[in-house]
């Protein structure tokens, strides 16, 4: 009996090392194909809300928990995750994009990459996360929604039910302002890190 349990053991062992193998090769392969995607994702949200610049390279002076120090202090629930710095082609900055996982959305996290010119004009937002009910919160991807909040120099966006009465006011989505609200702070977030960290700054 003693042995019959030994034998058997030993397959056990035998199996999960040859299956730990296995899984090690296919995540060998895999993980460049998935790091290519991921990379390419990223960029392309990054040119969407910065069409000017020529380059994105790190800010080097990211400080993650720092960031939601700064955040926490000014009463947002979000997470700024990275700080790129948008360069034209001679590599002087033209301004940043900022990665933000907003925290108070209706279903989700919702992650996107915002552009803020030196001047701190905010370019708009690139959606790279998001499941929210179909038909209403998703709409935060269509440009009737994001379309509200390029171009505008504001030192915050409100979100209002009726038509925009202000520049930094920002239509609901119909019957989806929790998701509507969960853009404008996580956008506001980006604009408060700009303002207490780099604007005026001189990262290259």
């Amino acid at each position: 009996m003693n042995k019959k349990i030994v034998h058997d053991a030993l397959i056990l062992f035998a199996f999960t090392i040859v299956l730990g193998l296995l899984l090690g090769v296919v995540y060998g392969i895999t993980k460049e194909p998935i790091d290519r995607v991921n990379y390419e994702k990223t960029q392309a949200a990054y040119k969407q809300v910065f069409e000017d610049a020529a380059s994105f390279t790190a800010y080097a002076d990211f400080d993650e928990d720092a960031a939601a120090a700064l955040l926490a202090e000014n009463g947002y629930v979000d997470e700024i995750e990275d700080v790129q710095v948008a360069a034209d082609g001679s590599g002087n900055t033209l301004g940043y994009v900022l990665t933000v996982t907003a925290k108070d959305a209706s279903q989700s996290t919702i992650t996107f990459s915002v552009g803020i010119q030196n001047d701190g004009t905010v370019n708009g937002y690139s959606i790279t996360s998001i499941a929210e009910t179909p038909g209403l919160g998703m709409k935060a991807q269509e440009e009737a929604f994001y379309g509200q909040f390029e171009g505008k120099n504001v030192d915050s966006f409100t979100v209002v039910k009726a038509a925009p009465a202000a520049e930094n006011e920002i239509e609901s989505i119909s019957g989806s302002t929790i998701t509507s609200k969960a853009m404008a702070n996580g956008v506001n977030a980006c604009i408060c890190y700009f303002q207490n960290v780099l604007e005026g700054g001189t990262a290259q």
